[in-house]
């Protein structure tokens, strides 16, 4: 079986959230099981790319609106990353550093989506699924239905898997100009609240659509930033598949990123020799248990609530805690974040940014990571942390309560709050560590948190048999 993963990100090329970490590993585990899957993505004028060897496979042009494209197809030499690699070039289009945040995103994609298709038409190139990753792809599904070059592709089946759909590409419909000749009697399936909605789209027009848990195919029928009743009248082609983790990577017994290599049954020493290093250089007290908060300052990640969540904490912990943030994004919350540590400076660090290495050895010191995200499609930080031996405390939505089992259950292994409130989540930081405090109850519940399986394996396999049922 031939696949190809579409996506605008995949690790180590270009990350900027949980959607590169899946489809830099995905496609490496399924051919794990004799599927030939490839990984198409855009090219980005980065470090991954400079230090590697790409070898033109393709070049060609077509036209967006008035403007006439030449584009390269470039195939990554060496395939370092376990899977065929394949890099969509367009000069000033899909050349840039960075992924996001340019004023002609929708452009971008579009072109992306038009030369993708362009090139495996020229070049007789037939998968058996094309498998696209959110909505920057989600127009590929109705062209390869609907536009007139590429409707002989009408038979290839399309997945759409839904990494997060509070994001939709919305366009207004000027742009419809800019798209390959369709057939304009299927405009409609273009449409959502007189807007070319391609996240909605794909929804409508591929042969099945998956989300990364159960638990946030469920959310989408009531909560799904306005598609709730698409999703209520397509709910038979909707599937929930958990994303797995990469665990040649986020392995303590094999990471070469912390200063200690640890298992499951020497996970006490290991984890108090890396927070001992790591508490020193952040000058926090490593003899306190170390509460952690990695992601991105944005709402859904709940992350506009994190000041209010540290004042909370310290207010009834006093001097029992230390806490370490890792992350970017909303200006106010740095600055808040930022006013704190100064409040606090030997119970509060920040850093402001991300950086690969330093969150490798964030889950490897860490004794709590703190999640309170409103919105979680899956969530991979929750799972990277267990896989450490660090205990999450989370909110109870989406994907985090499909893997994260409370402790007050006798097979739990971590601490859920009900409500995404500052309030309800410091109180679930105090009831962690009063839990904690007892040496072998910790002990206990990191080595059942380190004991989950989330490896890929089943992931891909799940994936896999919906392949094989379209």
């Amino acid at each position: 079986m031939h696949v190809i993963h579409l996506s605008v990100e995949c690790f180590p090329l270009a990350k900027v959230g949980g959607l590169a970490d899946v489809v830099g590993a995905l496609p490496r585990y399924q051919r794990k099981f004799g599927v030939d899957a490839w990984v198409v993505s855009p090219f980005y004028d980065k470090p991954f790319t400079k230090e590697r060897q790409f070898q033109l496979v393709h070049g060609g042009t077509f036209t967006q609106g008035a403007e006439t494209l030449a584009y390269e197809v470039l195939k990554e030499e060496n395939d370092p990353l376990g899977f065929p690699l394949y890099l969509i070039r367009i000069p000033g289009k899909l050349d840039r550093e960075e992924v996001y945040c340019y004023p002609d995103e929708a452009e971008q994609w579009i072109a992306f989506q038009h030369a993708f298709l362009r090139w495996i038409s020229d070049t007789a190139i037939v998968p058996d699924v094309v498998n696209c990753h959110d909505h920057h792809v989600g127009l590929v599904p109705f062209l390869m239905k609907h536009a007139t070059d590429f409707n002989h592709l009408a038979d290839v089946k399309t997945l759409f898997t839904i990494h997060n759909g509070q994001y939709q590409g919305w366009m207004t419909w000027d742009k419809g100009s800019l798209l390959p000749a369709f057939d304009t009697w299927k405009w409609g399936l273009l449409d959502w609240d007189g807007l070319i909605n391609p996240f909605a789209a794909a929804v409508k027009c591929c042969d099945a659509f998956s989300t990364v848990s159960e638990g946030y195919l469920k959310e989408l029928f009531v909560q799904a930033n306005g598609l709730e009743r698409l999703f209520q009248m397509e709910a038979d082609r909707g599937f929930g598949i958990i994303n797995g983790i990469d665990d040649a990577y986020w392995n303590p017994e094999l990471d070469t990123q912390i200063p200690k290599k640890y298992k499951k049954s020497s996970v006490k020493s290991g984890k108090k020799s890396n927070k001992k290093e790591f508490c020193d250089a952040a000058a926090l007290d490593s003899n306190l248990p170390l509460l952690a908060f990695i992601g991105r300052f944005a709402q859904e990640k709940g992350a506009d609530l994190l000041p209010d969540i540290i004042t909370h904490i310290f207010s009834t912990l006093e001097d029992k805690i230390c806490i370490f943030i890792l992350g970017s994004g909303d200006e106010a919350v740095e600055e808040a974040l930022q006013e704190l540590q100064d409040r606090y400076p030997q119970r509060l660090a920040t850093f402001i940014g991300y950086n690969e290495q330093l969150a490798h050895q964030v889950y490897a010191a860490a004794d709590l990571l703190l999640m309170p995200s409103r919105v979680e499609p899956c969530g991979l930080n929750q799972l990277y942390a267990m896989k450490y031996g660090t205990v999450p405390v989370v909110h109870a939505v989406g994907g985090l309560k499909d893997t994260v089992i409370d402790v007050a259950a006798a097979s739990g292994y971590g601490f859920l709050f009900q409500a995404p409130e500052a309030e309800a989540a410091a109180q679930s930081v105090v009831r962690a560590v009063e839990t904690l405090k007892d040496p072998s109850v910790l002990q206990k519940i990191r080595q059942k948190a380190m004991s989950l399986d989330f490896s890929w394996d089943k992931s891909a396999n799940k994936y896999i048999q919906l392949y094989d049922q379209l």
